[in-house]
């Protein structure tokens, strides 16, 4: 028995210290590939960037330790990365092209495939080749990929181009059935958000919208590949209306949407000829981390200015926790004040993509735009989203650049409170009360508001939208009255918004930075980006296991409905008013 106990209590020993001992290991190899991966990078003759697009693309890339220890397939793709290596690669001349290899990225809209498309567009310009390749193309990548000189396809590939349509999601009869009661409160006959949980279809104002801003996405997105194509727009529809997803593949070619069918094994061989060396030689390809780490031949700028770029984008609101996948309105603040006050910030680029949130922290974060405007010139750079509480802070910069497919305005807010006394009852539960006062159980979810509450709550919500209105006409130097025909939280295409005044110049955030620079009146000067990224050390240190599944796995997985849930989920009751854009668009 002695010595059963002996070798069982050494066993637990063994197996703890390994365990410790596995850990360190793993966190020392995490460090060392970490770090190793920041070496400089020689570019080799006649290399090729490689552009491998998979994943999910975000407004700037972050490197997970936790994903490369654990080898997830998931992956993470910033804009800004891609659009970085975009352009080192038309300045080096060892790199003689490009090679797209389009797999299955999915983003939450089209300005930002635009703004890939447009560096590729300037790529070609230095004289360098483009080829792309996918065994399935979806249409958001053959709208990136159609840029290229050459469209390959598997001979056993499909291509994806089918125009636009937008699903929203309805769930007002699944409330009922277990007895939850949305009590809603807006201003504005386009503000679709309560429309889930108020209605089973769209509205008519909420279907012109959307079809809209549609047509207007499918107008710009038929135009770039025409241009590209060689093809008519016409000729274009009349390709989506046959469905090429369940086509051969050579009705693709014929259609003159692709150029070559080839299998991916055959690629090498291609590309080794494009850039003319032998089939036994190597061919030399960086990705995308390698030519981020290639130093750029630029003499190191002593003037001492700086172009800040500040990026916001996600969910307004106080309550994300510092997370890197929402605008916290604090944070911002603090940050907008630091870069106000820093004399060597001469301007600051405020990128936003973000469907709006919190009204009252869209307010807060107006402010501090308004403060820091009056030291230095802010311009605006608009992603897939600044609509609702994304245009509130936007609209008092002083120059507003938009992507054509950039969806904005949705000037407009909404009040809710939920009542759970059906869901209560349900489930054999029943409320009392005692209150000194009349409104003293006021917002409690335990009953249905009473018509003096209701007309409390809409007269609120009504000074929020006079609030709003205000903002965004001072903003853009119009009436109060103008701005109300173009607002009531309908939803402009960037197009659209350059046309009524809501934004003033269309293009991505290259053309943001040129104006910045200009407004500022400086020659020399310093790019940087805000908030600074997290080390790999703070990534250990805020690790937070419930964020990591939820953010890294599931959005890998479930893709557009996870935004939906995670739309829910930031609906926090302390920010009852909404300045947030519809639901969820569900482009498609």
């Amino acid at each position: 028995m002695k010595d059963f106990l002996k070798f069982t209590l050494a066993t637990i020993v063994g197996i703890v210290v390994s365990s410790v001992l596995l850990f360190f290991i793993s966190i020392t190899v995490m460090f060392s590939m970490l770090y190793s991966s920041d070496s400089e990078v020689q570019v080799r003759e006649n290399s090729i960037l490689k552009l491998d697009l998979k994943g999910t693309l975000s407004e700037r890339s972050q490197e997970n330790p936790f994903t490369m220890l654990m080898g997830n397939d998931y992956e993470a793709c910033g804009l800004d990365d891609m659009l970085a290596s975009i352009r080192k690669a038309k300045e080096n001349e060892n790199i003689k092209g490009i090679y797209i290899e389009a797999s299955n990225m999915t983003s939450n809209g089209y300005a930002s495939l635009k703004e890939i498309r447009d560096a590729l567009a300037d790529f070609k310009e230095s004289g360098k080749f483009i080829v792309a390749y996918a065994d399935t193309y979806t249409q958001g990548l053959y709208y990136v990929s159609s840029v290229a000189d050459q469209v390959m396809l598997n001979p056993q590939g499909m291509l994806q181009w089918s125009g636009l349509a937008s699903t929203p999601m309805f769930y007002k009869d699944l409330l009922e059935k277990v007895g939850i009661e949305m009590q809603f409160f807006k201003v504005g006959t386009y503000k679709s958000a309560i429309e889930p949980a108020t209605s089973m279809k769209m509205s008519d104002a909420n279907r012109e919208q959307v079809t809209d801003y549609l047509t207007s996405m499918w107008s710009q997105i038929t135009a770039d590949v025409s241009a590209s194509r060689g093809l008519s727009v016409e000729e274009l529809n009349k390709a989506a209306d046959r469905l090429l997803l369940f086509q051969p593949a050579e009705e693709s070619i014929k259609c003159g949407l692709a150029d070559t069918l080839i299998y991916k094994n055959d690629v090498r061989d291609y590309l080794k000829q494009k850039v003319g060396i032998d089939k036994e030689d190597d061919l030399h390809m960086l990705s995308l981390h390698d030519m981020l780490n290639v130093k750029k031949n630029v003499p190191k700028d002593k003037s001492g200015n700086i172009v800040a770029v500040y990026y916001a984008h996600g969910t307004i609101g106080s309550m994300m926790g510092g997370s890197d996948e929402g605008i916290e309105a604090d944070k911002v603040i603090r940050d907008l004040r630091k870069l106000k006050e820093d004399e060597d910030v001469k301007a600051v680029v405020l990128r936003v993509n973000s469907p709006g949130g919190s009204a009252y922290d869209s307010e807060q974060i107006w402010y501090a735009i308004s403060e820091l405007k009056k030291e230095k010139p802010v311009i605006v750079s608009m992603g897939d989203y600044a609509a609702s509480g994304g245009y509130y802070i936007a609209c008092n910069a002083d120059t507003i650049v938009a992507e054509p497919t950039t969806l904005t305005g949705s000037i407009g807010i909404f009040g809710q409170f939920p009542n759970l006394e059906g869901l209560s009852k349900k489930i054999g539960v029943s409320f009392d009360v005692v209150k000194t006062n009349v409104y003293g159980d006021f917002g409690l979810p335990t009953r249905s508001m009473n018509e003096g509450e209701k007309a409390l709550m809409q007269a609120y919500v009504n000074r929020g939208y006079d609030l709003f209105l205000t903002r965004c006409a001072e903003g853009r130097g119009m009436s109060k009255e103008a701005m109300d025909q173009i607002a009531q939280g309908r939803v402009w295409t960037g197009t659209r918004a350059k046309e009524l005044g809501l934004v003033d110049e269309l293009g991505g955030l290259d053309k943001a930075i040129e104006i910045a620079i200009e407004k500022a009146g400086i020659d020399a000067y310093t790019l940087m980006s805000y908030p600074a990224k997290k080390s790999a050390w703070e990534q250990l240190k805020d690790f937070n296991a419930g964020s990591y599944v939820k953010a890294q796995l599931l959005q890998g997985e479930v893709g557009r409905l996870y935004r939906q849930i995670e739309a829910i989920d930031q609906l926090q009751p302390e920010d009852a008013i909404q300045a947030r854009m519809f639901f969820e668009p569900n482009i498609h």
